[in-house]
């Protein structure tokens, strides 16, 4: 039983917007099936960290959940600044019952055990954070993020953090999130959102103790990144 992670996978399948025309991520979709087939089984886990569908509604994610589903393993998802789709736990959960889609599961103020580890976390939000507005939806994500931790701590494993925005990227540091991280003394934190050039140059980083990488699909070559 392995954990995998892996983010911005922007499947374009039930609204038609590829990435294919920004450079190196040419036929990406058959990409990430290959990769994904050649390392995952069906007994492991594949934590994907946000903007997972280009889907404004989810109804329109059908066909990318039904690619999901397809490759082997458990994914567990979380949410990234274009899952539109994105919607109440109730809905969702129902919506992937009704389709048959039982490899397929949230993290939202939740945390779900997987060997001996267990994933937590949330989006996350901008390093920036200065307007009243973006103020309050990152408080409001340092207390999901809080809440996703205790409920892993509850499992008696050690947790594992993912979020879709880094807490960190060069100088720019949002010190409420990573302050979650020190206070919980927690040793792995994946994360995503960050693309080009810039990403694949982007250093696997140790802040407080906490080692933080990258895993966005074109920094990884669009390939599942072994966290155990």
């Amino acid at each position: 039983m392995s954990l995998f992670a892996i983010a911005d996978l922007h499947l374009p399948l039930g609204q038609y917007k590829p990435m294919d025309e920004f450079e190196g991520w040419e036929n990406y979709v058959s990409k990430i099936k290959n990769n994904w087939r050649r390392l995952v089984t069906d007994g492991d886990t594949v934590v994907i960290a946000g903007d997972i569908s280009w889907a404004m509604r989810l109804e329109e994610a059908k066909k990318d959940f039904e690619f999901l589903q397809k490759l082997p393993g458990r994914k567990l998802l979380i949410k990234g600044n274009h899952d539109y789709w994105w919607a109440t736990r109730r809905k969702m959960e129902k919506f992937f019952e009704d389709c048959g889609f039982d490899t397929l599961s949230i993290i939202h103020n939740s945390a779900e055990a997987v060997g001996d580890f267990v994933v937590c976390g949330t989006r996350g939000w901008f390093f920036d954070a200065d307007e009243d507005a973006d103020k309050k939806v990152l408080l409001r994500e340092v207390g999901r993020l809080e809440r996703s931790i205790q409920e892993a701590l509850k499992t008696g494993k050690e947790p594992v953090v993912f979020l879709h925005y880094p807490p960190v990227l060069g100088e720019s540091r949002c010190e409420e999130l990573l302050a979650v991280l020190s206070r919980y003394k927690i040793r792995r934190c994946y994360c995503g959102h960050i693309h080009g050039a810039v990403a694949r140059k982007i250093p696997v980083q140790t802040v407080n103790g906490t080692v933080i990488r990258l895993v966005s699909c074109d920094a990884v070559n669009f390939t599942p990144v072994l966290v155990r």
